[in-house]
């Protein structure tokens, strides 16, 4: 994105008192950030979320030598920043409620990573940090990008093991990606933005506080398929992320620990509470197994009159239903979205423009009818 059009994206980010769900609604009423800024007073207050005292500061903005100063940093440390309309933008995000409007990247995201994050103790023991390393090598090996927070403990092991096995990792920061948090990190810092990526919702500068970290555990399970968590304790930020990963729809796992170690008490109860217990990949892989062939099939080629096997990939058909079937013309349209290939409730979200609630709604009526089956996971297939 060009500096011109970026600077606005950098500068409705700083006007105080806007969130993210306030910057997006604007993006929304308005088209970009600059419409935004040109917008006049009183549409701008009418905007969900946005309320006087805001329209006024998005009216009175005098911070743009701040914004050129981040513009020059992102340039000098060769940070891209990343919009939520650019395809880079991990689509992942974009499902989770409160999705920064852009982040701030150093390295590579790819478009096509399948993602588990892996989290865990600041004060992981020997047994944890093997674990965590075994795991997250054959992670790799198995084509597997982890996610984690880039922490003392589980976390330091959990880009360690993907790294010697010479995949890919993802950290997610709770400060600006110009603050190396933990110090002593610096270097797996390096290796993870030549061999990954580093990236953070923070602007330049942003020390790493209490409350960043919550915000960044989203982000870490947002990005991925599924949580693993690696040793935590009752009141481990760990389980907090793993309670994130729920709420947004993905899968959580648990590696068992010792039941005489107070650090594994949070995800020994996390097995009690139904997460799936992990002894290596491929625990992992059997259960998103499915999301790994829908994240393909929504990225696969449609078919072309000069390749037509290209479409044989579950994408959705057009099949009407069995004679006599009566559907609603919501139900019908649905329906059309729905294949042998598995959709998660958010990806048809994403796909209808409906809310979740009617959809639910629909697909229960559509399981009732026999035409859809629904899989773990909030995953939904055509019934043939």
């Amino acid at each position: 994105m060009a500096d011109n059009n970026l600077k606005y994206w950098l500068a409705l980010r700083r006007v105080s008192g806007l969130g993210n769900v306030g910057f997006l609604n604007l993006l929304h009423a308005f088209g970009s950030p600059e419409e935004a800024f040109a917008a006049p007073l009183d549409k701008l207050r009418q905007t969900a979320d946005i309320g006087p005292k805001v329209a006024s500061r998005i009216k009175a903005f005098s911070e743009w030598p701040q914004v050129e100063k981040e513009l020059a940093l992102a340039r000098d440390g060769k940070v891209s920043i990343i919009n939520c309309r650019d395809r880079l933008y991990p689509q992942s995000l974009l499902n989770i409620y409160d999705f920064p409007p852009f982040i701030y990247v150093k390295g590579t995201l790819r478009e096509d990573d399948v993602c588990i994050a892996v989290v865990g103790s600041r004060l992981a023991s020997p047994y944890g940090k093997f674990s965590t390393e075994r795991l997250c090598r054959e992670l790799a090996l198995e084509g597997i990008t982890t996610v984690s927070g880039l922490a003392r403990g589980i976390d330091t092991a959990a880009h360690r093991g993907s790294l010697a096995a010479k995949g890919r990792t993802i950290a997610v920061l709770g400060c600006g990606i110009d603050v190396v948090y933990p110090p002593e990190n610096r270097e797996l810092f390096e290796q993870i933005c030549a061999q990954g990526a580093v990236i953070t919702e923070f602007p330049f500068g942003t020390p790493p506080h209490g409350p960043n970290f919550p915000a960044r555990n989203r982000i870490i399970s947002g990005l991925a398929l599924g949580v693993v968590v690696v040793e935590a304790n009752y009141r481990s930020g760990s389980l907090i992320t793993a309670r994130v990963a729920l709420e947004q729809g993905r899968e959580v796992f648990a590696v068992p620990g010792s039941i005489d170690s107070e650090g594994s008490k949070g995800t020994n109860k996390l097995i009690k509470d139904g997460a799936k217990l992990v002894e290596g990949a491929g625990d992992i892989i059997e259960e998103i197994l499915p999301q790994i062939r829908r994240k393909k099939a929504l990225s696969a080629p449609l078919p072309s009159k000069e390749n037509p096997s290209s479409g044989k990939t579950g994408l959705p058909r057009n099949d009407p239903p069995a004679p006599g079937l009566e559907l609603t013309a919501e139900e019908d349209r649905l329906l059309k979205h729905i294949a042998a290939a598995p959709l998660h409730i958010d990806d048809l979200v994403a796909l209808t423009g409906a809310n979740a609630g009617g959809i639910l709604n629909n697909l229960l009526l559509l399981e009732l009818k026999g035409l859809v089956r629904q899989l773990p996971g909030k995953m939904y297939i055509r019934k043939e």
